[in-house]
């Protein structure tokens, strides 16, 4: 999404490197999923494996969340009005679905 005026940067755009890499790391256990699967390995172990991403994919979604609420919620609460409110919401309902899942 582009910046507008109103719009800073994203709160995780100084640790942009450091999600691709992890999330590089994670498609690679993907595959690494699938080619356990098409190989016909032991069901235990492709558990494993999933849920080895399960909780690669939920520290970079704390990542994220923390970096929202750190630079995002907090700039939108520093200038107040609507935006506050959105951010704070936004940042609610991505906590109930990572809560959820």
């Amino acid at each position: 999404m582009p910046e507008t005026p109103t719009t800073a940067a994203h709160g995780y755009i100084t640790d942009k490197d450091k999600y691709l890499t992890r999330l590089r790391r994670i498609e690679g256990q993907v595959r690494g999923v699938h080619r356990m699967v098409d190989e016909e390995q032991y069901c235990i172990d492709i558990l494993t494996q999933i849920s080895a991403l399960t909780s690669a994919l939920e520290s970079v979604a704390l990542g994220l969340l923390d970096d929202h609420i750190s630079h995002c919620v907090v700039d939108a609460a520093v200038r107040g009005g609507d935006e506050a409110e959105v951010k704070l919401k936004e940042a609610s309902d991505a906590i109930a679905r990572l809560v959820r899942s």
